[in-house]
């Protein structure tokens, strides 16, 4: 299982409450992420063609693809590997936010449409989207910026911004304190979906703050499913003709 999701945690708990014979994947951006009750490995594979060589070196007769939305380069690898091995690959993808009474949001189509989305002049923006991506916002001097990570593995000045560590699921209550207290006027966010993390639309919603919310990359078709106990149906073979798992992407 490639995981990293507060789906494939559950997933995991999931199989190894089946007795299934599972490992879990993790990418290994986090210092510190979650104990697993599968056994782990952590760190990338070389690439398709390491994971299509690892995947053969253990023997792997089927692979879980239950990593973030946006970890575009491991999904994408996963199918491309999964397609010379001709081992079966499921993706376990949550459903994407839909906007709802009283969102103001702007839907932008990559990173760098949501920094030109910011106004000019200077705002102050929870920027929920990960460390990775963190630079071109940060390039734009005039804005101060809110971040919460999960671990500390980077320093804002004072002037620039403030981090705040945790960990979700995180709740609209807490979130719309968050807000208030460090005068946030705009939300930056991926389109992740899941319960854990949307507090922080809910929270935009009820204070009347605009979001600016990133697409979904594009990854190639794959069977997907929105459940833990699909994937356990598709894994012992019970899921027959039921029409579990449905191809999506693009």
């Amino acid at each position: 299982m490639l995981g990293g999701t507060t789906e494939a945690s559950r997933l995991a708990q999931a199989l190894a409450d089946a007795q299934v014979d599972a490992i879990f994947s993790y990418a290994g951006r986090t210092e510190s992420p979650l104990l697993q009750p599968l056994p782990v490995r952590v760190g990338g594979f070389g690439g398709v063609d390491g994971l299509r060589a690892w995947l053969q070196a253990q023997h792997i007769s089927h692979v879980v693809d239950a990593t973030h939305p946006f970890a575009v380069q491991m999904s994408c690898n996963a199918v491309a590997a999964c397609a010379a091995t001709g081992i079966p690959l499921l993706a376990l993808e949550r459903p994407a936010w839909q906007a709802q009474a009283g969102d103001h949001w702007q839907q932008v189509p990559d990173m760098e449409s949501a920094v030109g989305a910011l106004p000019d002049a200077a705002v102050r923006v929870f920027l929920a989207i990960g460390r990775q991506h963190l630079a071109p916002f940060l390039a734009q001097p005039q804005h101060w910026f809110l971040l919460r990570l999960v671990d500390a593995s980077l320093e804002l000045p004072p002037e620039r911004g403030h981090i705040v560590l945790a960990r979700g699921p995180f709740t609209e209550a807490g979130d719309t304190a968050l807000l208030q207290q460090h005068r946030i006027t705009h939300v930056v966010a991926k389109n992740s979906g899941g319960s854990g993390a949307e507090a922080k639309l809910s929270a935009a919603r009820a204070l009347g703050l605009p979001v600016i919310l990133i697409d979904r990359p594009a990854i190639p078709l794959r069977p997907t499913v929105a459940r833990v106990d699909e994937v356990l149906q598709w894994i012992t073979g019970h899921h027959g003709n039921t029409g579990v798992a449905t191809a999506r992407g693009v």
